[in-house]
């Protein structure tokens, strides 16, 4: 087999030898790996953490390695995902129904937190769901608001900023609430400028933080350790100076995007945002629809 996603996930597909004993399979967005990471630096679980692709990844023919494995899960670590994603049976009921007798499930949630960089955003358009903008694959409102031939109204307070945070951990609260048995909306903003790297890109300590609920919501209570590296940290949003001092952060300023160690300044973003969405309006009427209330905040 010369297919290197194939030997990535060798033990979904069959490939590797899975390990001794029950598993445990961590369901979700590119979230999920980071949490499966940190699941594996905890010795002597009474599961192996498995590596699977991401749901957005499993197609028609996936489905029967995911049978094989789920039989011998007893832990499903899951985000909230619907019944019927992408036409598959993929949803987190779904997939739980698969699982053996005393199998545990637990619910996690999709973290987003806006607050450090209040003017990222995500938008979905039916017509190509998975469809993001360059540079970054972050809508950018005030490049947005600019191609719907919005006029900013000067730069946004710092209550503005602060109001965007705190709407942001309101929102991740009542999901986790209303379909999560962990989250970490109550803690996320005590990280400072370490609780995420971009919109859903939480830093190593939220992620930690959320690894350590689910292993104790799994019956499990246990520390998970340093996973040697930033899991999510391959790209970094803009940490500006006025939202450092509207949320009274102490860390240095970043006035550009950075995917590795190649900066992308703003002003890029906004000229190749711009340039996008000239030929793709209704992304433009998706963006001013979702993010209606932030946009009315930061005054475009």
């Amino acid at each position: 087999m010369n297919d290197p996603r194939r030997r990535h996930y060798g033990v979904f597909y069959g490939l590797s030898a899975p390990p001794p004993g029950p598993l445990a399979l961590v369901w979700g967005n590119c979230q999920a790996e980071s949490l499966r990471v940190l699941l594996a630096t905890v010795p002597d679980l009474p599961f192996a953490p498995v590596r699977i692709p991401p749901v957005h990844e499993i197609v028609d023919a996936d489905l029967p390695h995911l049978r094989r494995v789920l039989a011998r899960t007893a832990l499903l670590a899951s985000q909230p995902v619907r019944d019927g994603y992408r036409g598959l049976p993929l949803g987190t009921a779904e997939v739980g129904a698969a699982l053996p007798g005393g199998a545990r499930v637990v619910r996690w949630p999709v973290v987003r937190h806006p607050a450090l960089h209040p003017w990222s955003a995500i938008v979905r358009h039916p017509d190509d769901p998975s469809l993001v903008p360059p540079p970054v694959p972050y809508h950018d409102l005030r490049a947005l608001a600019a191609a719907a031939g919005r006029r900013p109204g000067g730069a946004p307070p710092a209550r503005a900023l602060r109001e965007v945070g705190e709407r942001g951990v309101a929102e991740l609260a009542r999901r986790e609430a209303r379909s999560c048995d962990v989250g970490v909306a109550d803690a996320i903003a005590s990280f400072g400028a370490d609780a995420a790297h971009t919109l859903n890109h939480p830093g190593n300590g939220v992620l930690r933080l959320l690894a350590d609920r689910v292993l104790g919501a799994a019956g499990v209570p246990a520390a998970s350790g340093d996973p040697g590296r930033e899991l999510l940290g391959g790209l970094r949003a803009p940490l500006r100076p006025d939202v450092v001092g509207a949320l009274g952060l102490s860390a240095v300023p970043r006035p550009h995007w950075l995917a590795g160690e190649v900066q992308i300044p703003e002003a890029r973003v906004h000229d190749e945002q711009r340039h996008w969405y000239r030929d793709r309006p209704g992304w433009v009427e998706a963006g001013l629809r979702r993010h209606a209330t932030t946009l009315e905040i930061l005054g475009l």
